[in-house]
Protein backbone atom coordinates (compact mmCIF):
# COMPACT_ATOMS: atom_id res chain seq x y z
CA UNK A 1 0.00 0.00 0.00
CA UNK A 2 1.62 3.41 -1.14
CA UNK A 3 1.76 6.42 1.42
CA UNK A 4 3.12 9.72 1.43
CA UNK A 5 6.78 8.86 2.03
CA UNK A 6 6.50 6.50 -0.93
CA UNK A 7 5.60 9.39 -3.07
CA UNK A 8 8.57 11.67 -1.84
CA UNK A 9 10.89 8.80 -2.13
CA UNK A 10 10.44 8.69 -6.22
CA UNK A 11 11.63 12.95 -5.89
CA UNK A 12 14.45 14.98 -4.81
CA UNK A 13 13.73 18.37 -3.48
CA UNK A 14 16.89 20.70 -3.29
CA UNK A 15 16.13 24.45 -1.90
CA UNK A 16 18.08 27.18 -2.72
CA UNK A 17 17.43 30.47 -1.10
CA UNK A 18 18.94 34.23 0.08
CA UNK A 19 18.59 37.20 -0.88
CA UNK A 20 18.37 39.82 -4.01
CA UNK A 21 21.69 39.17 -6.42
CA UNK A 22 23.09 36.78 -3.67
CA UNK A 23 24.32 34.17 -6.05
CA UNK A 24 21.47 31.85 -5.60
CA UNK A 25 20.50 31.03 -9.58
CA UNK A 26 23.89 31.07 -10.52
CA UNK A 27 24.72 28.11 -7.37
CA UNK A 28 21.61 26.20 -8.00
CA UNK A 29 22.08 26.49 -11.99
CA UNK A 30 25.99 24.85 -11.71
CA UNK A 31 24.22 22.49 -8.88
CA UNK A 32 21.92 21.53 -11.97
CA UNK A 33 24.74 20.83 -14.23
CA UNK A 34 26.61 18.49 -11.77
CA UNK A 35 23.77 16.26 -11.77
CA UNK A 36 22.21 16.47 -15.36
CA UNK A 37 23.83 17.08 -18.85
CA UNK A 38 20.92 18.92 -20.10
CA UNK A 39 18.63 20.00 -16.94
CA UNK A 40 15.10 21.36 -17.22
CA UNK A 41 14.74 24.80 -16.64
CA UNK A 42 11.42 26.04 -15.54
CA UNK A 43 11.08 29.88 -15.60
CA UNK A 44 8.31 31.69 -13.50
CA UNK A 45 9.36 35.27 -14.56
CA UNK A 46 6.40 37.15 -15.98
CA UNK A 47 8.55 40.28 -18.48
CA UNK A 48 6.62 43.54 -17.76
CA UNK A 49 9.59 46.23 -18.27
CA UNK A 50 12.50 46.69 -19.62
CA UNK A 51 14.58 46.04 -16.76
CA UNK A 52 13.21 42.49 -16.24
CA UNK A 53 13.65 41.56 -19.66
CA UNK A 54 17.30 42.56 -19.36
CA UNK A 55 17.36 40.42 -16.03
CA UNK A 56 15.96 37.14 -17.95
CA UNK A 57 18.37 37.68 -21.03
CA UNK A 58 21.10 37.52 -18.51
CA UNK A 59 19.68 33.96 -17.04
CA UNK A 60 19.10 32.68 -20.91
CA UNK A 61 22.59 33.67 -21.98
CA UNK A 62 24.31 31.88 -19.18
CA UNK A 63 22.16 28.79 -19.60
CA UNK A 64 22.78 29.40 -23.26
CA UNK A 65 21.73 25.73 -25.13
CA UNK A 66 23.21 23.41 -22.01
CA UNK A 67 18.89 23.41 -20.99
CA UNK A 68 15.40 22.16 -22.12
CA UNK A 69 13.61 25.99 -21.57
CA UNK A 70 9.83 25.79 -20.19
CA UNK A 71 8.14 28.91 -19.09
CA UNK A 72 5.76 28.05 -16.70
CA UNK A 73 4.82 31.40 -14.86
CA UNK A 74 1.65 29.78 -13.11
CA UNK A 75 1.84 26.40 -13.43
CA UNK A 76 4.85 24.84 -13.63
CA UNK A 77 4.08 21.20 -12.27
CA UNK A 78 2.35 20.56 -15.82
CA UNK A 79 5.84 20.59 -17.24
CA UNK A 80 6.14 17.10 -18.56
CA UNK A 81 9.10 15.30 -17.33
CA UNK A 82 11.42 12.24 -18.09
CA UNK A 83 12.02 9.74 -15.37
CA UNK A 84 14.88 10.99 -13.38
CA UNK A 85 15.05 14.19 -14.64
CA UNK A 86 16.84 16.84 -13.19
CA UNK A 87 14.29 20.61 -13.28
CA UNK A 88 15.37 23.67 -11.91
CA UNK A 89 12.54 26.06 -10.97
CA UNK A 90 13.61 29.68 -10.78
CA UNK A 91 11.84 31.09 -8.81
CA UNK A 92 9.64 30.22 -6.18
CA UNK A 93 9.60 34.28 -5.37
CA UNK A 94 8.06 35.06 -8.98
CA UNK A 95 5.72 31.63 -9.47
CA UNK A 96 3.88 32.93 -5.96
CA UNK A 97 3.91 37.01 -7.23
CA UNK A 98 2.20 35.63 -10.42
CA UNK A 99 -0.13 33.79 -8.20
CA UNK A 100 -0.94 36.77 -5.65
CA UNK A 101 -1.81 38.63 -8.52
CA UNK A 102 -3.66 36.09 -10.24
CA UNK A 103 -5.64 35.61 -7.37
CA UNK A 104 -6.89 39.40 -6.85
CA UNK A 105 -3.98 39.59 -4.09
CA UNK A 106 -5.63 36.91 -1.98
CA UNK A 107 -2.37 35.49 -0.79
CA UNK A 108 -4.76 32.02 1.01
CA UNK A 109 -5.89 31.29 -2.91
CA UNK A 110 -1.99 31.93 -3.59
CA UNK A 111 -0.60 29.80 -0.99
CA UNK A 112 -3.50 26.84 -1.65
CA UNK A 113 -2.76 26.44 -5.31
CA UNK A 114 1.07 26.36 -4.92
CA UNK A 115 0.94 23.85 -1.97
CA UNK A 116 -0.72 22.32 -4.30
CA UNK A 117 1.33 22.27 -6.94
CA UNK A 118 4.48 21.88 -4.99
CA UNK A 119 2.78 18.50 -3.54
CA UNK A 120 2.12 17.04 -7.43
CA UNK A 121 5.97 18.36 -8.16
CA UNK A 122 6.98 15.80 -5.49
CA UNK A 123 5.02 12.94 -6.93
CA UNK A 124 7.43 12.98 -9.96
CA UNK A 125 10.58 10.90 -10.42
CA UNK A 126 12.73 13.89 -10.65
CA UNK A 127 15.33 16.01 -9.11
CA UNK A 128 13.73 19.30 -8.27
CA UNK A 129 15.99 22.29 -7.33
CA UNK A 130 13.65 25.21 -6.57
CA UNK A 131 15.05 28.67 -6.47
CA UNK A 132 13.60 30.96 -3.46
CA UNK A 133 14.40 34.38 -1.51
CA UNK A 134 14.19 35.60 1.66
CA UNK A 135 11.96 39.04 1.34
CA UNK A 136 11.71 39.03 4.98
CA UNK A 137 15.43 39.93 5.51
CA UNK A 138 14.68 43.42 4.43
CA UNK A 139 12.86 44.37 7.48
CA UNK A 140 9.10 45.02 7.54
CA UNK A 141 7.68 47.56 4.89
CA UNK A 142 5.26 50.33 5.44
CA UNK A 143 2.86 48.90 2.51
CA UNK A 144 0.43 46.81 3.59
CA UNK A 145 0.48 44.44 -0.24
CA UNK A 146 4.38 44.08 0.37
CA UNK A 147 3.57 43.03 3.68
CA UNK A 148 0.93 40.66 2.88
CA UNK A 149 3.19 39.07 0.09
CA UNK A 150 5.95 38.90 2.51
CA UNK A 151 3.87 37.04 4.59
CA UNK A 152 3.40 34.00 1.78
CA UNK A 153 6.72 33.96 0.57
CA UNK A 154 7.82 33.07 3.97
CA UNK A 155 4.83 30.78 4.68
CA UNK A 156 6.11 29.03 0.88
CA UNK A 157 9.69 29.13 2.00
CA UNK A 158 8.52 27.35 5.29
CA UNK A 159 6.91 25.08 3.42
CA UNK A 160 9.10 24.28 0.96
CA UNK A 161 11.81 23.90 3.78
CA UNK A 162 9.75 21.49 5.63
CA UNK A 163 9.84 18.81 1.97
CA UNK A 164 12.91 19.48 0.87
CA UNK A 165 15.58 17.04 1.42
CA UNK A 166 18.52 19.40 1.32
CA UNK A 167 17.95 23.33 1.79
CA UNK A 168 21.27 25.72 0.84
CA UNK A 169 21.44 29.36 1.84
CA UNK A 170 23.41 31.47 -0.34
CA UNK A 171 24.89 34.66 0.82
CA UNK A 172 27.14 36.78 -1.33
CA UNK A 173 27.73 34.26 -3.45
CA UNK A 174 28.71 31.71 -0.91
CA UNK A 175 26.09 28.87 -0.43
CA UNK A 176 25.47 27.30 2.94
CA UNK A 177 24.04 24.20 3.75
CA UNK A 178 21.65 23.80 6.64
CA UNK A 179 19.35 21.17 5.95
CA UNK A 180 20.59 18.35 6.72
CA UNK A 181 23.36 19.98 8.47
CA UNK A 182 26.63 18.69 7.98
Amino acid sequence: MANSTDKKSSSRVIMVTGGQRSGKSVFAENLALSLSERPVYIATARIFDEEMRRRVEIHRERRRNRWRDVEAPLYPAATELAYGEVVLIDCLTLWATNWFFESGEDSGAALREIKRQIDTLRTRPATFIIVTNEVGLGGVSPNAMQRKFADLQGTLNQYLATLADEVYLVISGIPVKIKPQS
